[in-house]
């Protein structure tokens, strides 16, 4: 057996389902897991977010609606989420490495943290993209990148938002 496997399969069989389950957003009024802004337990370890006002607000990024075309589930984006598009904007959130490595380039920045690697905290909504001019240091805190800010109505990964030529910001 692989150890990553090895790992894996250690993880599934001791890790309770709760504790995956906790970050996940919640099956209420037909919202599908994997939906909708995340939730922060309040079992987890890191605390939420601090409120800022240099930062884009995840309310409003989570703000955005869907709508079915041609068996593919698109973003309808509010007109002050479309206002953002193609300007420099601030993003504050946790960081989920694309790659290993102490140092990232592109990762996403989530609203809640990732605290189960099963798990996804929330929807598509919930996360930004991030590509960087030079590499950011990993951490489990929370992050504030500035750049190139995209509101992207139809990406073939399924993402809404990605901000490119970003910069770490204290």
């Amino acid at each position: 057996m692989k150890p990553i496997t090895f790992i894996a399969s250690l993880l599934i069989a001791f890790v309770p389902i709760a504790v995956c389950a906790q970050l996940s957003s919640p099956i209420a009024a037909g919202v599908p897991a994997g939906a909708g802004p995340g939730v922060h337990s309040p079992n987890s370890p890191f605390a939420p977010l601090q409120e800022r006002a240099d930062v884009l607000q995840w309310g409003m990024l989570t703000a955005v609606k869907t709508r079915v075309e041609k068996n593919r589930i698109l973003p309808v984006f509010p007109a002050d989420v479309q206002a953002l598009n193609k300007k420099s904007q601030r993003v504050q959130g946790f960081m989920m490495p694309l790659e290993p490595g102490e140092k990232q380039r592109h990762f996403l920045l989530s609203s809640v943290p990732l605290t189960c690697s099963f798990c996804t905290p929330g929807g598509p909504e919930s996360m930004v993209e991030v590509k960087t001019k030079t590499p950011v240091k990993y951490t489990m805190e929370p992050v504030v990148v500035e750049g190139q800010f995209a509101v992207l109505q139809d990406d073939p990964y399924g993402l809404y938002y990605r901000v490119s030529d970003a910069v770490a910001v204290k």
